[in-house]
């Protein structure tokens, strides 16, 4: 099976504080509205969206991390009643704003639901990302006008509240259990520094002194972390490339460039595990384990983006379940599929296929993709046989892809394959390839397969 092992590093869109009011004379605050707002949406817009989502280009036209545009004219008919991207909160019905109901708006729960209480599936990382909440009245200010009807025109929810600098309370961060039955390897914390992406790897000793099989990997880390993958390192890895264990090593120095002492390992990675959600817990259909042979070593790779004013912390752990040899009918294999012949001409958009044949029969348990922000729908199919050009796969979420497991696995005969359908939104201004930056894209199916 063809295994390209090109890393994927994307940024992800960054929500910062709102700014609050001020008292004057120590009597009740006075709104700081802008002169031009007069309903309770224009003054979302204007104190929320401008100040915490367009000013940092991150919802801002041409933004290079979402499509959600925040600024300007017709930001209403983009929320409400809008289908969002994330297929988690699709699935369960939401839209970006339903009228009236905010626990069914993506956008409320996306503000709460790193608080403490906030109950919610994950959909994809709180809102503001990397930065404190916004503060309770404010909050209060955005549930209202939900609850009032979402209107574009009424005037209908106290300004003050926008003034409000109450510190709701966050949910502390509560690392996993070590597993029962197998190890955990983890990411100890570490600083993200103020305005700064901070992206590391810690080669790490699994600790099993014989050969295991893994059947679930369960993974969590802090908010505000982008993504968290396992790797391996290729049979042919050189000896001077192998990194030592216990080292830290960053990919970008601290004046911003990139460290590419620290970034050639990167070359001979083999994907063994990876989620872009603050928590996840995947596991191989009965009899299907990955074999960790003994004295194995991880290579634990983070990535943090703090557009805050203030130092915030990252970590991450993986549990890696056991079971016993004698329950594994069958040995899963990792699934690596990179093109990267991507060229999104500038100024429109764009839909690129690769197709991957298999040389063998291959038994497909697990699919997820990789896009960097263009990326706006990635689609898998199958490539030949009777289900030729069947869609197995659909995300429209760059930055929170599903990863599914299939218990009853995708059979491909000798020849068949996978074909990667990804459509990219244009950069209005500049040919756009493939790369690690945020300005660059990419197309990577990652997977499992026996």
């Amino acid at each position: 099976m063809t295994r390209n092992r090109v890393r994927a590093v994307a940024l992800v869109a960054v929500f910062v504080a709102a700014c609050g009011g001020s008292d004057k004379n120590g009597s009740t605050p006075v709104p700081t509205v802008s002169l031009g707002a007069s309903t309770s949406f224009q003054r979302i817009q204007s104190e929320l969206f401008e100040k915490s989502c367009a000013f940092n280009s991150c919802h801002a036209p041409g933004s290079t991390t979402t499509s959600l545009v925040l600024s300007g004219t017709g930001v209403h008919a983009r929320l409400v009643n809008v289908l969002p991207a994330n297929s988690t909160a699709r699935g369960d019905g939401l839209k970006l704003v339903v009228a009236g109901k905010p626990d069914s708006s993506l956008l409320w729960h996306k503000l709460n639901q790193w608080l403490a209480g906030h109950h919610a599936h994950d959909y994809g990382g709180a809102m503001p990302q990397a930065a404190p909440s916004l503060s309770v009245e404010q909050l209060n200010f955005v549930r209202q006008w939900i609850e009032n009807g979402a209107s574009p025109t009424a005037d209908d929810v106290d300004p003050v509240l926008l003034t409000g600098k109450t510190r709701p309370e966050t949910a502390p961060y509560t690392p996993l259990a070590p597993p029962t039955a197998g190890f955990q390897v983890k990411l100890s914390s570490f600083a993200v520094r103020s305005s700064f992406e901070r992206e590391l790897f810690d080669y790490k000793p699994v600790g099993n002194t014989s050969d295991v099989w893994v059947n679930r990997i369960q993974t969590q880390m802090r908010s505000g972390s982008h993504h968290f993958v396992l790797y391996t390192f290729a049979p042919n890895t050189p000896a001077v490339i192998l990194p030592s264990l216990g080292s830290v090593r960053d990919i970008r120095n601290t004046d911003g460039t990139y460290n590419l002492l620290n970034m050639a390992p990167m070359e001979y990675h083999v994907f063994f595990a990876g989620t872009q959600a603050t928590s996840s817990d995947f596991r191989f259909p009965a009899g299907v384990a990955l074999k960790i042979p003994a004295g194995q070593a991880i290579d634990l790779n983070s990535h943090y983006v703090n557009a805050s004013a203030q130092d915030v912390t990252g970590e991450a752990e993986a549990n890696l379940w056991t079971v016993p040899a004698s329950q594994v009918t069958q040995a899963a294999s990792s699934l690596n599929l990179a093109n990267s012949d991507i060229t999104i001409p500038k100024g429109r958009d764009t839909t690129i296929t690769k197709t991957f044949r298999f040389s063998t029969l291959t038994r497909i348990v697990a699919l997820t993709s990789h896009m960097h922000a263009r990326g706006q729908k990635f689609v898998i199919r199958i490539a030949g046989g009777a289900r030729n050009g069947e869609i197995i796969f659909t995300n429209t979420s760059w930055d929170h892809p599903p990863f599914i497991g299939f218990d009853v696995p995708i059979v491909l005969q000798p020849g068949e394959g996978l074909t990667s359908e990804v459509t990219y939104r244009a950069d209005p201004n500049k040919i756009v390839k493939f790369g690690l930056t945020s300005d660059d894209e990419m197309d990577i199916i990652f997977g499992y397969w026996y």
